[in-house]
């Protein structure tokens, strides 16, 4: 009697199949990713799920184990690539570069969004004091904050201002401690109408330097998305051969964001991508919202400025952490 016996390969096919789907779907989402970060696909809805790229990177070694286990090598050879794209963009961020050797004198700068003023006056005063703050930058600045900060003694603290405070979200201040000169408010042409502040601060040692309050439109919804890039678009580029310029405050972007990215370009330095400090939420969760922090306050200094050091302070009542950056200006 012959007995026939099946061919082995035969056995289990169709489950070979369903895992080679499930890898499959395990791998393209996190690809997906990478392709929309690397092309610069930032639009409509993307623009607000590319600030988690972080996240996502983190993430991407799940379908790597997962399709390694299950000895898929196709997607995990596609899982692997991502992982890579994904944390050579992100990585960097927590890695310090070589300070920039420069002469002059350092200068610690404060920027800080009080969430149309609510946020509480003697924690920011307490920063200024407390690591003797040479240059501030609000936004969302309102008339009562800048009453409750003046009663704090920031007036004697940061004596030079160009302050425009507004009801609500608009309002924008610039403070120092050394002279103000050229000083003025540019306004947002976005839907929120956010003003920033600017002036030439006269650092005793150093030439002077362009600051700006930046906070241009926050692309909260799809149909703000070109008010948020047209407010990116229009933030002042660095000048190289000219004046030094700062630009610090809330950008509302991340540097996942192909429209910051670009103002890099033109010749700034984020300062704390600069230190090591790139990864560090800065918005989020703090008034009590269920959101993994993100980085949209930034410090973005001239080239020809080096990055020290760059700190992070929670700021109760607002939903974003106060960024404090030490800096090295160049000698005059």
């Amino acid at each position: 009697m012959i007995v026939e016996v099946p061919e082995q390969r035969a056995v289990g096919h169709p489950q070979r199949r369903w895992i080679a789907v499930l890898c499959w779907l395990a791998v393209l989402p996190g690809a997906t990713w990478a392709a929309i970060r690397l092309i610069g696909l930032d639009r409509g809805p993307l623009v607000q799920a590319l600030a988690f790229t972080p996240y996502v990177a983190a993430g991407s070694l799940l379908p790597v184990v997962l399709t390694l286990a299950l000895r898929r090598h196709w997607p995990a050879l596609v899982a692997a690539v991502t992982t890579v794209a994904l944390v050579g963009v992100v990585a960097p961020r927590a890695l310090p570069s070589t300070p920039l050797p420069v002469t002059g004198p350092a200068v610690r700068l404060l920027t800080a969004n009080l969430l149309a003023g609510a946020a509480d006056p003697h924690t920011l005063v307490e920063l200024v004091r407390a690591n003797r703050v040479d240059v501030l930058t609000v936004q969302e600045f309102t008339p009562d904050a800048q009453a409750g900060l003046d009663r704090l003694g920031l007036d004697r603290l940061l004596p030079y201002r160009r302050l425009n405070a507004v009801d609500g979200t608009p309002g924008s201040g610039l403070y120092s401690r050394f002279p103000i000169s050229d000083a003025g408010v540019r306004l947002n042409r976005g839907g929120w109408g956010f003003t920033q502040a600017y002036g030439a601060i006269a650092v005793p040692g150093a030439p002077p330097v362009r600051v700006e309050s930046a906070h241009p439109s926050a692309p909260y919804a799809i149909d703000q998305v070109d008010f948020w890039r047209t407010d990116l678009a229009a933030q002042p580029p660095a000048t190289p051969d000219g004046m030094l310029r700062i630009l610090a405050g809330d950008f509302n972007a991340t540097l996942d964001h192909g429209p910051l990215r670009a103002l890099l370009h033109t010749g700034y330095v984020d300062a704390a991508d600069a230190t090591g400090q790139g990864l560090v939420g800065t918005w989020g969760p703090y008034d009590g919202d269920l959101i993994p922090p993100v980085t949209i306050d930034h410090v973005l200094v001239d080239r020809r400025i080096a990055a020290r050091s760059v700190e992070v302070f929670g700021l109760p009542g607002s939903d974003h952490r106060a960024v404090l950056a030490t800096l090295g200006l160049p000698a005059s």
